[in-house]
């Protein structure tokens, strides 16, 4: 038994690196897309270039690539306490710092607006991104700011974050409107026809039905996990799942604290208080230099979770159960999560998840769908290119 355990040991670690060449195999030939980081914060705040391993954070040009996620889906993020004009400003900074990524690193990444774009610029070996507002508040509620925001090359909107806004209820608020107001249908309406994606996580369980109601077109649930699995508000029901797929839309997992293991979900909750409320008379550079400090501050404070990429794994399992293999994908929320799972760093280490769902059984085809072909039918049906 003493001689057979060293060759035992020998064919398992051989057997793992042969794993692992197929993950990575199959990650660089997927079309690769994670439907929500919160990169260009990292740019915007601290003038970080993409193109550079960074020291921080979990994103980057040579982590997207090791990890073969090639087309991410940029959140333009404003938190809650800006209001008004402030987050349309905030916003337009955001999309400015994106648009310096693009410039300065042309043959590097491009800007995709349609299924196409995204596939022609992953053939040429670069990134594609794909432009998101998150928070219905950003439009300060005029649809000529969301049309314009189309202009700007954005393709998503989630409908709310932390908070309700004049027009949804959030997820994580006391209702206030029941769901969707006749004007949060009309944005809906307005996204259909301009072919924008509309993104139903961060609402409420009534306003994510009434949006799939008044939507001709599927939605997206850019970045939550199962609620069957870790109970928080955040995450979405099975009955959710079952309707979901029946609009056709696509559920992107979240990796962050509390989503994946409800022994994260301390973490989620300080993190959810945090971003909600500042001092109600900050305005301009005060409340920019307030936002860019809390940033950094939750830069400073990732580390690994309690969540492991076993757990990840079983809210795939799930979701393929519940909703069917061609509607879920993956939404990390990388760079905007304090505590992603072991062995799930960064973006970089997605090949570790393709690895495990390998050994659960799933088919190259079925695994190229969740890292990207589910989303890339989605974005054609909507975007109509």
């Amino acid at each position: 038994m003493r001689l057979l355990l060293p060759v035992l040991l020998a064919t398992l670690t051989l057997q793992a690196q042969d794993d692992m060449a197929r993950a990575r195999r199959i990650s660089a030939e997927a079309i690769g897309i994670d439907s929500h980081i919160d990169t260009i914060q990292h740019v915007l705040v601290d003038h970080v270039d993409l193109a550079n391993r960074l020291p921080n954070g979990m994103v980057d040009f040579p982590r997207l690539r090791e990890g073969g996620m090639k087309a991410p889906f940029f959140a333009l993020w404003v938190p809650v306490y800006y209001k008004g004009a402030e987050a349309v400003r905030r916003t337009l900074d955001l999309r400015d710092a994106m648009q310096s990524v693009l410039d300065a690193h042309q043959d590097q990444i491009e800007l995709a607006t349609g299924a196409g774009d995204i596939e022609r610029i992953v053939k040429s070996k670069k990134i594609a991104a794909f432009l998101a507002i998150e928070g219905g508040h950003q439009i300060d509620d005029d649809l000529a700011v969301l049309r314009m925001y189309y202009r700007m090359g954005i393709r998503a909107m989630t409908l709310t974050h932390f908070k309700n806004n004049n027009w949804a209820d959030s997820s994580t608020d006391k209702p206030a409107h029941n769901g969707l107001t006749p004007f949060g249908k009309e944005v809906v309406r307005e996204m259909n026809r301009l072919g924008m994606l509309v993104d139903v996580s961060h609402v409420s369980d009534k306003t994510f039905y009434d949006a799939l109601e008044v939507s001709t077109k599927p939605v997206i649930v850019s970045h939550s996990s199962s609620r069957a699995i870790s109970n928080i508000p955040r995450n979405v029901t099975d009955d959710m799942l079952r309707a979901l797929a029946k609009n056709g839309g696509v559920v992107g997992i979240n990796f962050g604290e509390g989503f994946i293991s409800q022994k994260d979900v301390a973490a989620l909750q300080s993190a959810i208080s945090s971003n909600q409320s500042a001092p109600p008379d900050m305005t301009g550079k005060i409340l920019d230099d307030y936002a860019n400090e809390e940033f950094r501050k939750d830069l400073a404070a990732m580390k690994t979770g309690l969540a492991t990429l076993s757990d990840v794994a079983d809210h795939v399992d799930h979701m393929v159960k519940v909703a069917g293999i061609d509607h879920v994908g993956i939404g990390s929320d990388f760079d905007g999560i304090t505590s992603p799972p072991e062995g799930l760093a960064d973006i970089s280490k997605m090949p570790s998840l393709v690895a495990v769902l390998l050994k659960r059984g799933y088919s190259e085809q079925d695994i190229k769908k969740i890292l990207g072909g589910n989303y890339l039918r989605v974005i054609r049906e909507v975007t109509g290119r």
